[in-house]
């Protein structure tokens, strides 16, 4: 039985999040995968990827992949990271393009003529470390201190209809929602895998997480 199925949709660097996957879990069986019934047999399952939205969607379908997904995100722990959180979503204005609607709400861009409170112009993408703020005690928080500062490298952000879904929020300059959780699923826009202590915290903590 494979413990954990990392979804390999041709778009993301797997490598460090299956070396990080592997580092807080060394005895569990974790599998980088493009095959659809490996990912529906899993006990655990991690959407990552960086890159477009629109060639994200274009490569998921193209390995038929789209099903595997949406099943996983319904019915198992599910972790999606980064470009994995935002397909998740019904649409985006990268490209404008659907995603795979599992969260109702929609992926916008950071605007360009943002400024910090010093008045300092704020580059698209947001990129590097940023503060996480835990507005939730889900479980995936465990041992990572409130405002504890994650990985970041992005220019769009989600805007989730259903408020309740809102796990945590980060500041660029305005708050925006950094992470999600709905019942067995939890997506994060920052990257848990190049977060160091912290985002493994958040790994292990998905490991162990029996939702």
């Amino acid at each position: 039985m494979v413990d954990v199925a990392i979804v390999d949709y041709g778009m993301g660097n797997l490598r460090s999040v299956e070396q990080a996957l592997r580092h807080v879990s060394p005895d569990a069986n974790i599998v980088v995968t493009d095959d659809a019934e490996v990912i529906a047999q899993a006990r655990r399952v991690v959407f990552p990827g960086q890159g477009a939205m629109p060639d994200c969607m274009r490569e998921l379908d193209a390995r038929d992949l789209r099903e595997a997904v949406i099943g996983a995100a319904k019915t198992k722990p599910f972790l999606g990271i980064c470009i994995g959180l935002q397909m998740l979503f019904e649409h985006s204005a990268e490209g404008n393009v659907a995603g795979l609607g599992v969260l109702k709400g929609e992926v916008l861009r950071f605007a360009g003529n943002m400024q910090d409170a010093s008045g300092a112009k704020l580059k698209v993408p947001h990129m590097g470390w940023n503060q996480v703020h835990h507005l939730t005690d889900h479980p995936l928080w465990h041992g990572i201190a409130q405002d504890a500062r994650f990985y970041y490298v992005h220019s769009y952000y989600v805007k989730p209809q259903d408020q309740s879904l809102i796990q945590a929020v980060s500041d660029y300059p305005q708050p925006f929602v950094c992470a999600v959780g709905a019942a067995n699923l939890f997506a994060v826009q920052f990257h848990p895998e190049k977060s160091q202590a912290a985002g493994l915290q958040l790994l292990k903590n998905f490991v162990q997480w029996n939702p």
